[in-house]
Order: structure tokens, then C-alpha cells, then sequence
């Protein structure tokens, strides 16, 4: 028996429009944060290097979203970070952190401009302060697509992060990446650590605005 129902089209008559009071787990990453202590692993030919940096991610909260009486809310993210002291760009990633109060599950979008594209999916009480989501390179719906590169030299399997909601108005994120090296025999741990502080509040999503 399928898991959806038969009626496929008919969206929620009663869809309240505020989404930054149904984030559910995610309630606590909206807003702009600034995270100056973050860790990268990363391989390299010589083996795997630290690397620190510091990180801005802003997440805003977007206009309720319908697939016919499937409904998310969610957050609308871009994160910019740079090695310390340094203009360069050292990662740009955007996307959406998205809540299905429906099912409990939390989807977790990202895109580089190194062209590769991740979807992650997990599950998450409302009130949740840690949750975790995972992708997988075979997953059908929640995977990894990579530019044909990336795929021959650093072939992504895996992609895990959880996610900590601290009580001092931070949240931290650990990421785990499994890559396939070409010419390595053991598969690598591409790591990110950071915590991140509000430095600003996020702006209603358009419909609560009017």
C-alpha cells in the first residue's frame, strides 16, 4: 500500500502562512550566523590537511510550499566562507533546509559551484535539538550527482551531517563526506566542523509579511 494518498492534487485549506512558526527542529538555524572556528579535512596528494575557516550562512524563512496536500516549510540558505584573514572564497554553497511536519522529516539541499549537487533526508521530533540526515551516491531519491571530474578523481558515496541546536543561541553542524580517491585503496573522511552565533534575526517569509 502506498505511503501517499490517492488524491494527489487537492493542496490544505487551512495552510497557515507563517513559516517561521512551523520550523519545527529547524526553528533554531534561522537567521543570519557568523562561525569564526571552523575545521576542514580535506585530502590532498601528500595526504589529509587542517585546514581553519571562517563561515557566514544566512538562512531566511520562505513562503509555505505545496505538493498538492504535501506541505513544507523551510529555509532558503547561503553560506560564504573564507580562510582566516583572506578575501578569496574558500567555499560557496546555497539551497534549502526543509520540515515535513506531516512525516517528521527534514531534507537538506546543497550546491556547489564545483558542480555537484547533494540531497540529504532525516528524521526529526518537532522539538528537536540534534537530528542527523545522510545521502548516499545510490540512493533513488536522496543522493549525490557529481560533473564527470569530480566522479573520476573524488567520487562522492556518502554524505552525513548532524545538526545541534545549542541553548546560547548557536548551533553547530559536524559533516562527514566519503570520498573515492583515484588511486587511494581506503575511502576518505572529508570532514567540516563549525558553530555558528546569530548576528541577525531572519525577515518574515513574504506571506506573514503581508
Amino acid at each position: 500500500m502506498s505511503q501517499f494518498p490517492e488524491d494527489i492534487y487537492t493542496e490544505p485549506s487551512n495552510l497557515d502562512v507563517d513559516t517561521l512558526k512551523n520550523l519545527g527542529p529547524l526553528t533554531g538555524m534561522a537567521g543570519i550566523w557568523e562561525g569564526m572556528r571552523g575545521l576542514d579535512v580535506k585530502p590532498k596528494a601528500e595526504g589529509p590537511k587542517k585546514q581553519t575557516y571562517v563561515e557566514r550562512i544566512e538562512l531566511q524563512p520562505i513562503d509555505p510550499q505545496t505538493n498538492g496536500p504535501q506541505v513544507y516549510y523551510g529555509l532558503r540558505y547561503h553560506t560564504h566562507v573564507v580562510k582566516p584573514d583572506q578575501v578569496k572564497t574558500y567555499h560557496d554553497q546555497v539551497g534549502y533546509w526543509l520540515w515535513e511536519p506531516a512525516t517528521g522529516s527534514v531534507i537538506h539541499t546543497l550546491t556547489i559551484p564545483r558542480a555537484q549537487i547533494v540531497m540529504a533526508h532525516g528524521k526529526a521530533a518537532h522539538d528537536a535539538k540534534e537530528f542527523e540526515l545522510s545521502a548516499t551516491l545510490d540512493s533513488e531519491h536522496f543522493g549525490i550527482r557529481s560533473a564527470p571530474f569530480l566522479d573520476y578523481a573524488f567520487r562522492t558515496v556518502s554524505f552525513n551531517i548532524r545538526v545541534t541546536i545549542n541553548p546560547d543561541d548557536t548551533w553547530s553542524y559536524e559533516e562527514d563526506t566519503v570520498l573515492l580517491i583515484r588511486g587511494k585503496d581506503e575511502p576518505f573522511h572529508h570532514t567540516d566542523r563549525n558553530t555558528l552565533t546569530r548576528i541577525a534575526q531572519p525577515t518574515p517569509n513574504p506571506l506573514a509579511r503581508r
